[in-house]
């Protein structure tokens, strides 16, 4: 007689509770909200970042029709800045085998409107993640009920 395996530790079930979630956002793809729109992805954010007291990086990784396949928060700062870091941004796409990207985040200021650190950080991510072939769609700022697109605005 065959010897029976030994259960399973605890990291063993872990990592095959981890699989088995992919393997269910996979299945459901069909279901996945599209971000066709800069309006759908603001409304959407709008209700994760609205309310945060201190700055937060978060990107919205989206598949090649623009399904979201995962929405994560990168980077946690202080309540007037965070640090973002391309590299780490790029890593991140890979993990999830983006086709696309809407990143935002929050200014608790409550003033929707980039500083030149937006302005210059949005140009960097668009460089380095066209490198991998990942496409950066928008980055929105989320200001308490205020919104602000850099696609609408032309500034992508």
């Amino acid at each position: 007689m065959a010897a029976r395996p030994s259960p399973l530790n605890l990291k063993e079930s872990r990592a095959i509770e981890r699989a088995l979630r992919i393997l269910d956002r996979v299945w459901r793809r069909d279901d996945a909200p599209a971000f066709n729109s800069p309006g759908a992805a603001s409304t959407y954010l709008k209700c994760r970042l609205a309310a945060l007291e201190r700055e937060e990086f978060h990107a919205c990784w989206l598949d090649a029709q623009n399904r979201l396949l995962a929405i994560e928060m990168l980077f946690i700062g202080t309540i007037h800045q965070t640090s973002v870091y391309p590299r780490e941004v790029v890593k991140s796409a890979l993990r999830h085998n983006a086709a696309a990207v809407i990143v935002a985040h929050n200014h608790p200021s409550g003033v929707a409107e980039p500083s030149a650190a937006d302005l210059t950080l949005t140009k960097a991510l668009r460089d380095a993640l066209a490198l991998v072939d990942v496409k950066l769609l928008d980055h929105i700022i989320v200001a308490g009920a205020h919104t602000m697109s850099f696609a609408e605005k032309g500034l992508l």
